[in-house]
């Protein structure tokens, strides 16, 4: 089975996928909504408004009938005669043509949103395939419309048989009606009746519009194959992914060296390793880990000690342990408070003598074995 048929696309398509369609122009669009809300509306409007119509259009039929003696020895003037006719009755019917294109493309727009996409109308050689064509007309979408088809004309027409048989008597009465009250009675049956009609589309909307969005979501479906390649595909060439990991690494690595400034002792390997610490004793319980390094980074961070002038202090076994045992804004460990807590009392004796210093012995701390490593990470077992 190849990888990119159709029971492979198992996955939830992406929003990349989906993105991508979108700018081919593949949205989820229902055709018969947008036809059962032009046509409701224009049925609404003809009911509302029909007399109005229809009163213009006789007028114009009228007026035919009626010629000048002048036409009679003068037959150039029937173009502009009929050319005024045809005129006049486009104005009267204007407003159901603007109002069809209006809700016409507002109803477009409802499902799917406004694409403009020049990619939907470029010319594919898929198109002129046969075998291709052939797909379309034999497939299971082609009989899906075309059980749609029969379903929509046998509602339609079932409808359509049920109001003209509930207006057969209005219907009768017309013939020997006056002309006008005749015009308005042929209004409200038409517009009554169109409408009642089109309101049928409701249904057959209602159910294409679930169909549509069912069927577009079984179009956008990937298989993994497809969610690794795009994840390839985004990630992008090797040497763009260690140009973003480097750039991520600067950028964490300025984070941490503007940590360093509000740090109270940077501990040191001294040369490969460096860890800076902060201790409030009114928020914190522990001291916390600021900012690690390893050989480049360790002398980055010492660098931007010395010129906030935070307190170095080398302690090797208790910088490697702190560097392999906490990461960035975690407080150090509980095995190693003890070391940690007699490097920080004796960075902060040292900073409030402001005299004479030479009592302040400096302590020598020690690590638990449990926790001590060699520069590889690797734990110190004792033989």
């Amino acid at each position: 089975m190849a990888d990119n048929s159709d029971d492979d696309k198992t996955e939830e398509p992406t929003e990349r996928r989906l993105e991508k369609a979108r700018e081919d122009g593949q949205v989820a669009r229902s055709q018969d909504l947008t036809i059962a809300i032009t046509m409701i509306f224009v049925a609404i409007t003809f009911f509302m408004f029909g007399s109005y119509f229809f009163r213009g259009l006789a007028e114009i039929f009228s007026s035919g009938f009626v010629f000048d003696r002048r036409i009679l020895f003068s037959p150039q003037m029937l173009p502009a005669m009929f050319g005024k006719f045809a005129v006049d009755g486009l104005l009267v019917v204007a407003p159901i043509f603007v109002l069809t294109i209006i809700i016409a493309i507002a109803s477009a727009l409802s499902m799917g949103g406004f694409i403009f996409s020049m990619k939907a109308v470029e010319p594919k050689l898929s198109r002129l395939s046969p075998l291709e064509g052939i797909k379309k007309v034999i497939g299971m979408k082609a009989l899906i419309e075309l059980l749609k088809a029969i379903a929509k004309f046998s509602l339609i027409g079932t409808t359509l048989y049920f109001v003209a048989l509930s207006y057969v008597d209005d219907l009768n009465f017309l013939g020997v009606m006056p002309l006008e009250p005749s015009l308005e009675s042929s209004a409200e049956i038409v517009g009554g009746g169109f409408l009642l009609v089109t309101l049928s589309l409701i249904v057959i909307a209602s159910i294409d519009v679930p169909y549509q969005l069912i069927s577009f979501k079984n179009r956008m479906k990937m298989s993994i194959k497809d969610i690794k390649d795009e994840s390839k595909d985004a990630e992008g060439r090797p040497e763009v992914r260690a140009q973003i990991r480097r750039r991520q690494r600067e950028i964490a690595m300025g984070s941490m060296l503007e940590a360093v400034a509000g740090a109270d002792v940077v501990i040191t390997n001294p040369d490969h390793f460096a860890v800076a610490l902060a201790y409030d004793a009114a928020t914190s319980q522990a001291p916390r880990v600021v900012a690690v390094g390893i050989d480049f980074a360790a002398l980055r961070i010492k660098e931007q000690a010395v010129a906030s002038g935070v307190m170095i202090f080398e302690a090797p076994p208790l910088a490697r342990a702190l560097y392999y045992t906490a990461d960035v804004n975690e407080y150090v460990p509980e095995e190693l408070y003890h070391a940690v807590a007699m490097v920080i009392a004796y960075v902060f004796s040292m900073n409030t003598y402001a005299g004479d210093k030479s009592g302040v012995v400096m302590p020598k701390p020690v690590v638990p074995k449990s926790m001590q490593f060699d520069a590889a990470g690797n734990r110190v077992v004792e033989e």
